[in-house]
């Protein structure tokens, strides 16, 4: 994995309430903007590699649309079943006017 932040998007395609994925060096990402705090995560389930980007963000949790397993946004932890393995979370941060992710 890399040890550089990589530019991710321009910090105004977040606002607050709103998520954004892109791949990063081969890496599905997705970056919540959860209450002004920008918080990176893996843009795949853990328990059957479906697409979490289309998920609803609450209480800084992501549900994966397809089984509603519940990710914690923070700490990556598997919340609900079906998932029992975390998603990888990533650092994040803002320079300038972007927004940059450390995979």
């Amino acid at each position: 994995m890399s040890e550089e932040f990589v530019r991710f998007c321009e910090a105004s395609e977040i606002p607050s309430g709103a998520k954004k994925h892109a791949k990063l060096n081969g890496t599905w990402v997705l970056v919540c903007n959860v209450k002004g705090r920008l918080l990176a995560v893996s843009a795949i389930c853990s328990h059957q590699e479906k697409p979490l980007f289309t998920g609803r963000v609450r209480n800084c949790k992501i549900s994966c649309p397809v089984h509603g397993a519940r990710f914690d946004l923070e700490t990556g932890e598997a919340v609900d079943l079906p998932a029992t393995k975390p998603i990888a979370t990533y650092a994040v941060r803002v320079v300038g006017d972007w927004v940059e992710v450390k995979l």
